[in-house]
């Protein structure tokens, strides 16, 4: 019976490290691992196992997890780094509160995902067109009546056929009127429910699709000398730099030095920061105000219009931050930064994914996309580095 809650304890509690201790963290995660691998457990449980590891951490568990039927015949992982999740035999997706079970890893799946919402959207269409069909029927249907019913009258009235021979056909042509009129409604119940069917099936996942600010970089201006081991590398224009190392190499210690000029040279004094939490939100705030601290000159209109492409509508602007979700507030800080006036011309970002679900990740990419700044991310996540087209690295020993 003790055996049980050891195994439960060692595959699921882990804690976030504090900040001073991230290298003692990776350290705990490789003992934890050994200690997993050592026990041979039935199922074994992994709950985000590659937050805060290193390279060389993630790349001992990528190996782990790859030779994982030596040591477990089950492995359940909770994760979002992509490169982790693309191990995996099998993909099961919580969304909107139904779990979806692909057999394959998740880069197959999201491909299998868009073939799906391709044809679930044609779908949409074809059956939108057969309701738009049934109902322009039903007009024309109820068109013919209604002439029919006028011919009708007029006939009554002029007395041109004898009384029981109208009062007759009256009776036919409105039981037949009834009897289409029911037909028509039912064709368009049934196309309109058809519509409802597909449209369930389309999901409606939100983007952040932003038109930014031009911050004004030329190509040939230089934003940064930052130092590196092998000397200082120079940032220049819309560059995009990433930085890299292990645990402990000094990674958001040199980013921060450089923000508040105790390291390097900074050539504007135009530069959004983005650390690792969110702490420095006012939680009493709401998001609206809390953008228009960086953009002071900007109408409030014009800011609430903007913070709709960050997902933000209507009364949702006015919502306290402290009522936000981690994906939210992180929208926040990056909507702050983004939208600022004027225009950051730098923007320095230390591990903007770490505890981000997908979607939030997608949005951090989506906003980015059309930043014309220069650039400089701390990140272990090489998928998302790609995805951003980091150009240049700088790699801390």
């Amino acid at each position: 019976m003790s055996r049980r809650p050891r195994r439960r304890r060692a595959a699921r509690d882990r804690a976030l490290p504090a900040r001073r201790d991230v290298v003692r963290w990776a350290e705990t995660v490789h003992a934890a691992l050994v200690g997993l691998r050592r026990s041979r457990h039935d199922v074994v449980l992994l709950d985000e196992p590659t937050n805060n590891l290193d390279r060389h951490a993630r790349e001992y568990l990528y190996d782990a997890v790859s030779a994982h039927a030596s040591w477990t015949p089950t492995l359940i992982v909770v994760s979002h780094d992509i490169e982790l999740l693309d191990l995996m035999e099998h993909t099961a997706e919580l969304h909107t509160g139904s779990l979806t079970v692909f057999g394959g890893p998740y880069s197959a799946y999201r491909e299998h995902l868009e073939h799906q919402q391709a044809a679930a959207e044609q779908a949409l269409i074809t059956a939108e067109q057969a309701l738009k069909t049934e109902q322009r029927q039903q007009v024309e249907a109820q068109t013919t009546l209604a002439r029919r019913l006028r011919y009708a009258k007029k006939d009554f009235a002029t007395k041109r056929r004898p009384k029981a021979i109208m009062n007759n056909r009256k009776q036919e042509a409105e039981v037949s009127a009834g009897e289409l009129r029911t037909a028509m409604a039912r064709d368009v119940d049934s196309a309109r429910a058809v519509v409802e069917e597909e449209a369930a099936a389309v999901r409606r996942d939100d983007h952040v699709r932003i038109d930014l600010p031009d911050p004004e970089v030329p190509a040939g201006k230089v934003i940064a000398e930052i130092p590196s081991p092998s000397g200082t590398a120079i940032l220049q224009g819309p560059e995009r730099l990433a930085v890299t190392g292990d645990n402990g190499s000094g990674k958001t210690r040199l980013l921060e030095d450089l923000v508040h000029g105790r390291c390097g040279r900074l050539f504007t004094d135009r530069v959004g920061y983005l650390p690792q939490r969110s702490d420095d939100l006012d939680e009493d705030a709401t998001v609206l105000d809390e953008v228009r601290i960086a953009a002071l000159t900007t109408d409030p209109q014009r800011i609430r219009a903007q913070l709709a492409r960050f997902l933000f509508r209507k009364d949702e602007v006015d919502r306290s931050i402290g009522d936000l979700s981690g994906g939210g507030r992180f929208r926040v800080s990056l909507a702050r930064l983004l939208l600022a006036e004027p225009a950051n011309q730098l923007l320095t970002l230390d591990e903007p994914t770490n505890n981000l679900d997908l979607a939030t990740v997608d949005a951090l990419v989506d906003a980015l996309a059309s930043y014309r700044g220069a650039l400089i991310v701390v990140s272990r996540d090489e998928v998302l580095l790609d995805r951003l087209q980091v150009g240049s690295r700088l790699c801390l020993s």
